[in-house]
């Protein structure tokens, strides 16, 4: 009698609450594992700080204004956010295909988005301790100084950068999931692509009108720029376009992602649940 009263007051998550707790639920291994192996510290950290500290010296030697040792320091930061979208949010379901969790993922009521929102919230956490070491470390070692013009408005455009970028890689995780075995080719493909067509280590006004205009589709390329402008005020007309408008941009940019991943996750589950297409079968 005891057992079924205690099973009348089982409460069963839906709707909000259900996509809430699944995300925390799914963020928790990464927040928790991240402070029972601290290695991951020198190999994320240390060593990504080696090829920031290239691009500083090549600037050094080259005589060229201190603001663009900034600029490298801030390619640095970013460089730890993309690498984690790249990796840890696009190849994830590909990853956990191998692993055998999807199977778990696309059976439990717990809509996907709601699973890969978890592992970008854990994700974020530990892109963000390697994405500020390297900005603490570089900004000491070679006397980087920042002169923030607007916070509340750089504030806002990191904010955007970050939600767009990860709703970028959970569309990317879709389409990584029907490459198949692809999905690490894809990965060591677009990176180096990306440092270039982003302006990572240098400002995109220099790819010229046309080139940043198409790379602008990236959020990394709008955020990296408009904060640089708000924090390198000496140096005004290294901005390809004011940072009000790059704002507006990232915000249209995140809706489209975030639209774009909730469609394209859905049809996943949908085929998944209904033809079992996405799982592989073992001999």
């Amino acid at each position: 009698m005891s057992t079924m009263r205690s099973a009348e007051r089982v409460h069963k998550a839906v709707g909000a609450s259900l996509f809430w707790r699944a995300m925390w639920a799914r963020a928790y291994p990464r927040l928790i594992g991240t402070q029972r192996e601290l290695g991951w510290l020198i190999s994320e950290t240390i060593l990504p700080l080696l090829g920031t500290c290239g691009f500083v010296y090549v600037y050094k030697a080259t005589g060229a204004p201190q603001e663009f040792i900034g600029f490298a320091v801030m390619g640095g930061v970013a460089t730890a956010f993309w690498l984690n979208i790249l990796w840890s949010m696009a190849s994830q379901l590909y990853w956990d295909k191998d692993g055998g969790n999807l199977e778990l993922y696309i059976i439990s009521p717990a809509p996907l988005m709601s699973i890969l929102l978890g592992m970008a919230v854990g994700g974020f956490v530990m892109a963000a301790v390697r994405g500020f070491s390297i900005l603490i470390i570089a900004s000491l070692l070679f006397q980087v100084t920042y002169q923030v013009s607007n916070l509340p408005l750089m504030l806002l455009i990191f904010f955007f950068t970050m939600a767009g970028l990860y709703g970028l890689g959970m569309m990317m995780a879709s389409i990584y999931l029907a490459a198949g075995r692809e999905a690490w080719h894809l990965s060591n493909a677009l990176q180096e692509p990306i440092y270039l067509t982003s302006g990572m280590y240098f400002p995109v006004k220099a790819l010229g009108a046309a080139v940043a205009t198409v790379a602008s589709a990236l959020p990394l390329t709008l955020g990296l720029d408009g904060i640089r402008q708000l924090i390198f005020t000496s140096q005004v007309d290294i901005g390809f376009i004011a940072p009000e408008i790059e704002l507006l941009l990232l915000v249209v940019l995140t809706v489209i992602f975030l639209t774009a991943a909730r469609y394209s996750l859905q049809k996943l589950e949908e085929i998944g649940r209904r033809e079992g297409r996405l799982i592989e079968r073992r001999k």
